[in-house]
């Protein structure tokens, strides 16, 4: 079975709602601006990197691939710092150090004792794999970091705050557990069983990633918030 074709009309066509979503935003002062921007940012992205993909999948190079995870890292941690007031290269540092040992340790645990990768790059496999972990993983450091930062500001001593971000920052963690198979079918697994994948396999690496996801999640916002908790600590004494 192979996928149906999706041409540019269809692309057109899937792209219209977010007019209606632009709307709301502007009705109801939300920043439709950042929408739109977010929005072309993400198609323009998508298509330079499926460019990027096709050469990538034909080489092997580990040092092109580790190039390639690190600005995806610098990337996240970029990203992950938007919401946060701290901007600072030192604070980027943290977030994106916090990523590397978080994700870094999953994806090695994956590549090395699960899928038994060799040679250890394969671009197919590790790209798209550290993607979806530095993804999730990202979002949790956000979560984290604006609770934090709540927490303090409002009077909160640092452990409480450290306690209560990370507990806010695993939520959707913990929500796409319960809900995975049984209210959604998450993205991986819905590609793989369209391109003609068992579902059975599908499931098992859709275990694979939700695991990871979790850990890496989990790994990375404790050791972001041990960092920013004993930085407040340093400050008031």
């Amino acid at each position: 079975m192979t996928l149906p074709d999706i041409g540019y009309l269809e692309l057109v066509v899937t792209c219209l709602p977010v007019i209606l979503v632009a709307i709301i935003f502007y009705r109801w002062k939300a920043n439709s601006k950042e929408l739109i921007i977010a929005t072309l940012r993400m198609i323009g992205q998508l298509i330079a990197i499926g460019f990027v993909l096709v050469y990538l999948f034909k080489e092997t190079s580990s040092w092109l691939g580790l190039l390639v995870m690190t600005v995806m890292l610098v990337a996240a941690g970029w990203i992950a710092m938007r919401p946060l007031k701290d901007k600072s290269w030192h604070h980027i540092g943290q977030l994106a150090l916090s990523l590397l040992i978080g994700c870094g340790s999953i994806l090695a645990i994956i590549i090395v004792f699960v899928l038994d990768l060799s040679p250890w790059y394969q671009p197919r496999f590790v790209i798209p794999l550290a993607g979806m972990l530095l993804a999730n993983t990202m979002n949790s450091l956000s979560l984290s970091g604006e609770r934090f930062e709540t927490e303090v500001s409002s009077g909160s001593d640092g452990e409480a705050a450290r306690n209560k971000a990370f507990y806010t920052a695993m939520i959707p963690q913990i929500n796409g557990l319960f809900a995975v198979g049984l209210v959604a079918l998450p993205g991986m697994m819905t590609g793989q069983i369209l391109s003609g994948v068992s579902p059975l396999v599908a499931v098992r690496y859709q275990i694979v990633i939700m695991i990871a996801i979790l850990c890496s999640s989990a790994f990375s916002t404790a050791w972001y918030l041990l960092s920013r908790y004993k930085q407040s600590l340093a400050l008031k004494s």
